[in-house]
């Protein structure tokens, strides 16, 4: 399983454990009320670390592809060109068969 979809399911189960203890909370009152306004904190904490580590990844993630894409086209100018073309032509051309 790819890390963006077991990040996007782990998310997903901290924020619906987050809407089940926010309707508890709703009921409670008192320390239990606390208790669970505790627990609602540190879900949305661990899924706030999450998400900001998988951006950080992205992140890093895009700058390499970006890096060695620009090293590829400097190194391999008139094949870059070539293939831009390529791709310009194909787009044209299933964007005319509309």
């Amino acid at each position: 399983m790819s890390d963006s979809s077991n990040l996007l399911d782990q998310s997903q189960a901290i924020l619906q454990e987050t809407d089940k203890l926010l309707s508890e909370a709703n009921l409670a009152v008192g320390k239990e009320a606390d208790a669970l306004y505790a627990r609602v904190a540190a879900g949305l904490r661990d899924a706030k670390e999450k998400l900001m580590s998988a951006e950080r990844t992205a992140v890093e993630k895009a700058k390499q592809a970006a890096q060695a894409t620009d090293s590829y086209v400097h190194e391999h100018p008139w094949q870059a060109v070539g293939v831009a073309a390529a791709v310009g032509v194909l787009i044209g051309m299933l964007i005319s068969r509309r």
